[in-house]
């Protein structure tokens, strides 16, 4: 029997050849340097940053080349799917304004290279398979679990690297003796379950200079200096399912895939994906080795972040607290190219798409992520978006995430009010930072959300009553701001408050306190908070009855 007769008893029945396929996918017709990427979650029921931090470098690298992002479900490994999780990834990168040019999606695959889903390739996947074992790269083994755990001890013993290798699968060369040859005939023509592994070529446990070599460029790392793999590494499953190894494999070289980006904990995998390439005789894509999320810990230390550790991890986190994906998408090019947040300073009001994105300004050290950097990102980003569209924004995130916030959006042009505080003064206030922090930042100017959170200041406590009435007396809703304080110092005077602070400041035993003292009893009682916008601005969307209502209750 040959290696062809035995690929056929393998798999008898597939309806298609590798020549089939090829045909099938053939290259995209794109402009030159035009770059084809995919993010490929699992659907584990856990989208994280790391997914959403790899996506916007995908969608970057093709959508400034003229090239094609698409998202293809990787979920080979059954034991960890997750009902629903490929909702979860759809709706979870649509908030962040991941955009995909073919793929899975709601309603369904979009896009002529699919399946784009793995566990419905299974055919493809058996009809390569069949091909390297035809070419006498691979080979079916039915080792059981018992027997590759005596491997793994006899290994351990010797003090030799764990695995399937040469010398340890006899199946590997049953072509080398005709008694292995009949047991393997006769196990597939029986139907017992089988794995199909690799049949490497590299030399196992070799040391120093016996070590062969490969050059292979990541975009990000430069050329590595890769060892060659002699793992006979599982392909296919014994349920039929590839392994992520072969299945990345097969697919990113028909779906035309010209960059992978992938975290740096794929770097010892490499060796294996170098090896089925050159075996398949096919272009290897251009690798983008990311650096791992990192933080700073307690200690001070940078650690890498942590589902267990860091609620920050977790997309939902970012979805439930309404971060603004323009601010998510700003902050993360903070830290995927080292020369945004300059281009960011000379180009303040540029559209972000307009950033010149490149692998090679990403880093490969450690990708410190910030929370409050993040917040301060936030900032500035809400101050570039108009405040009819933060509305729109806080009024979408509410009705999913948040409900009981569903009386701020009754009347919108109020809401854009509100929102617009401060934002057009020589200096921005900047106090919009995410979605809930606004909603309680903004609280005091609904009655279901106002309380008084701050003591009124001691130097003004004992005349509070006398303050608010002598204010309510001579509150007039049309006067102008300098009219409005001068009222508010006459009141300071009168009540043997200094109406200047650096009155007081020189002489504090003439003074019970100052006019600073007085207007914050005023801004407590209007809006509960002893630091706020500028009161009479706040007055003004307020309105009148609201102003006196406020007054009238806190006296």
């Amino acid at each position: 029997m040959n290696y062809k007769e035995l690929a056929e008893l393998v798999y008898p029945d597939l309806p298609h050849t590798v020549d089939d396929y090829e045909a099938m996918y053939p290259p995209r017709n794109l402009p030159e340097g035009a770059k084809v990427t995919r993010l490929g979650p699992s659907p584990t029921g856990f989208i994280h940053l790391g997914n959403l931090y790899g996506a916007f470098a995908d969608e970057r690298l093709a959508h400034q080349s003229g090239g094609t992002f698409f998202l293809r479900i990787e979920d080979t490994d059954d034991k960890r799917y997750v009902p629903n999780a490929v909702e979860t990834i759809i709706t979870s990168l649509a908030f962040f304004d991941i955009r995909f040019d073919e793929g899975v999606t709601e309603h369904g695959d979009i896009g002529v290279y699919g399946d784009y889903t793995q566990s419905h390739r299974g055919e493809i996947y058996r009809t390569f398979a069949k091909e390297m074992i035809a070419r006498g790269k691979a080979y079916p083994c039915f080792l059981t679990e018992d027997e590759i755990q005596a491997i793994r001890e006899e290994q351990e013993a010797a003090k030799l690297g764990p695995g399937i290798y040469a010398g340890y699968s006899p199946y590997r060369d049953w072509d080398k003796d005709p008694a292995v040859e009949e047991i393997v005939i006769n196990k597939l023509k029986a139907g017992e379950d089988f794995v199909v592994r690799l049949r490497s070529e590299g030399k196992p446990n070799a040391v120093g200079d016996e070590i062969r070599r490969n050059k292979v460029v990541d975009a990000i790392r430069g050329t590595l200096d890769v060892p060659e793999n002699f793992q006979d590494v599982v392909m296919i499953k014994t349920t039929g399912i590839p392994t992520y190894h072969f299945a990345h494999v097969v697919d990113d070289h028909l779906m035309r895939t010209t960059h992978v980006i992938r975290g740096e904990e794929w770097l010892p995998s490499l060796p294996i994906h170098v090896e089925m390439f050159q075996d398949l005789g096919w272009e290897l894509p251009v690798y983008c080795h990311t650096a791992q999320l990192m933080k700073i810990g307690e200690d001070g230390n940078k650690r890498k972040l942590s589902k267990r550790k860091d609620p920050e991890l977790s997309l939902d986190y970012y979805r439930s607290m309404g971060y603004h994906p323009a601010a998510v998408r700003e902050y993360l090019l903070t830290i995927l190219n080292s020369n945004y947040e300059e281009w960011r300073l000379a180009n303040p009001d540029a559209d972000i798409n307009d950033f010149p994105f490149s692998a090679e300004k990403m880093s490969n050290s450690g990708a410190l992520f910030d929370l409050n950097k993040l917040n301060d990102v936030s900032k500035d980003t809400l101050l570039r978006i108009p405040a009819a569209e933060i509305a729109d924004f806080l009024a979408k995130w509410s009705a999913e995430f948040a409900p009981e916030y569903a009386y701020a959006f009754r009347d919108m042009d109020l809401l854009t009010q509100i929102l617009d505080l401060g934002r057009n003064d020589a200096k921005p206030r900047k106090d919009l930072v995410y979605a809930r922090q606004i909603m309680d930042f903004i609280g005091y100017f609904f009655d279901e959300a106002f309380r008084i959170e701050d003591d009124y200041p001691a130097e003004a406590a004992a005349d509070r009553a006398a303050i608010l009435q002598a204010y309510l007396d001579s509150y007039d809703h049309a006067d102008d701001q300098e009219t409005w304080f001068g009222k508010i110092r006459e009141i300071a005077v009168a009540n043997s408050y200094a109406a200047k602070p650096k009155d007081y400041k020189k002489n504090p035993d003439s003074y019970k306190g100052h006019v600073g003292h007085v207007s914050t009893v005023i801004r407590i009682a209007l809006m509960g908070r002893a630091q706020s916008p500028d009161v009479w601005t706040i007055q003004q969307i307020m309105g009148e009855d609201k102003v006196r209502e406020r007054i009238s209750k806190a006296i």
